[in-house]
């Protein structure tokens, strides 16, 4: 048996609001749904935070319970997450770290993916997410690749096992454009990529992607994440092993030079 989606309390919020005015003020759900142009069990279930309030639904509400713009000054706080449930720990740990070591497996790391390549896979997620909260993710993850230039510097670490590379995001332009994305990123001198081939990969490289964080207070922080779920630790056993296992992942990686080869020889292939 599935659990129930949870639904932002902002929705909730709103929408019991909504219903409060309206009865106050002596208006119907029929007579909302009527001037809004939605049907009744679109407003019922906006009304109890199972859909999210449209603009809409907020303007026909404000004019008709004459709330002079206190319902549709609730929009701002219902524009759609900026990350999934489970990634907004790490996001706020992410803006402060000083450093930023990290193993991606599959994916190219979100701080050096593209646009087209953002885009391709949250627009693809599933359950599908709408075309808003699309494009509020992809900006978001465009806007925090800012930190890679930000002063004071802060160190990047890179280690993209060979499988993210050759799995085909797209079209090949795109993965193209990514490939030389990761080129142009590498230049900078306070980042590194290297790449994990396919023929020496270490046993817990395969078990999934890691992240190591280190505060402006230099104590450490673990992020690992999987289908559904994400998990920051502070714990120092935990992040311990996280450690141990980068620097295993690390070694049998190619060197930054030997990475930078491949690279650009993956591109000459597309």
């Amino acid at each position: 048996m599935s659990l129930p989606k949870e639904n932002p309390m902002s929705w909730k919020y709103c929408g019991d609001q909504l219903k409060r005015w309206r009865t106050l003020a002596g208006v119907t759900r029929e007579q909302l749904a009527t001037e809004s142009h939605y049907d009744i069990e679109s407003v019922r279930s906006m009304e109890a935070g199972r859909r999210r309030p449209s603009l809409k639904l907020l303007q026909a509400a404000d004019e008709l319970c004459d709330a002079k713009g206190l319902l549709v000054g609730a929009t701002n706080f219902l524009a759609p997450e900026k990350f999934a449930s489970y990634s907004r720990g790490y996001a706020d740990a992410e803006v402060e770290a000083i450093a930023i070591h990290s193993y991606e497996a599959l994916f190219i790391p979100g701080l050096l993916q593209t646009e087209e390549y953002a885009r391709e896979l949250i627009s693809h997620s599933y359950p599908p997410l709408d075309d808003e909260t699309v494009e509020a993710r992809v900006a978001s993850r465009m806007e925090r690749q800012e930190k890679l230039r930000r002063s004071p510097t802060v160190f990047f670490g890179f280690v993209i096992y060979e499988a993210a590379f050759r799995a085909l995001v797209g079209s090949e332009g795109v993965m193209k454009r990514q490939l030389e994305r990761l080129l142009e990123v590498g230049e900078l001198r306070n980042v590194t990529i290297q790449v994990l081939p396919v023929d020496r990969v270490a046993h817990v490289a395969l078990e999934g992607p890691m992240v190591i964080l280190e505060t402006p207070e230099h104590d450490q922080l673990g992020y690992v994440e999987g289908q559904y779920a994400g998990f920051l630790s502070a714990d120092i056993e935990k992040v311990s092993i996280l450690v141990q296992r980068h620097g295993m992942i690390r070694s049998q990686a190619l060197s930054i030079e030997e990475s930078e080869a491949l690279i650009r020889t993956m591109v000459e292939q597309l």
